[in-house]
């Protein structure tokens, strides 16, 4: 079933062609009619054989993905959080967006090591030379003999 294409960024675009939605029943609140509507939306993207990302943004969506994605690199989203078909098909879709952009996010800046101020350490060490005397306090006192 073709759709309308995905707009992730002014980079990315995924094509509707590519997305394939199946629709399911579904569990939950809705009395009688989660046993009558197919409301839950199973939302199958092929990630790995996609024109639509670069290498890079298919590596990190696979990692970020874990079990949603199949041996055969086709990644499934299952939406039932509503009781309208229409409003899980949106949101299918809007998880598969945030996750391409979770996978299009450049890496944190790298951590810069830094020293522990003097301050800091001789802080740190009177701290604990008060502690070490409490705890020599709690002690039984000395026989003075």
């Amino acid at each position: 079933m073709a759709s309308s294409d995905l707009f992730i960024n002014d980079r990315i675009t995924i094509f509707g062609w590519e997305l394939t939605e199946q629709f399911v029943l579904s569990g939950g609140p809705g009395g009688q009619n989660v046993n009558k509507v197919a409301t839950a939306v199973q939302l199958f993207f092929p990630l790995t054989a996609s024109p639509s990302l670069p290498d890079t943004v298919k590596r990190n969506a696979a990692r970020i993905a874990g079990r949603k994605l199949s041996k055969e690199g086709v990644l499934m989203i299952e939406a039932n959080r509503f009781r309208s078909q229409e409003r899980n098909r949106e949101d299918a879709r809007e998880r598969l967006k945030e996750l391409i952009l979770a996978a299009a996010a450049p890496p944190p800046p790298r951590r810069r090591k830094t020293r522990p101020t003097k301050g800091s350490i001789e802080r740190r060490l009177k701290a604990k030379t008060g502690r070490g005397a409490i705890k020599k306090m709690r002690g039984k006192p000395a026989s003075d003999e």
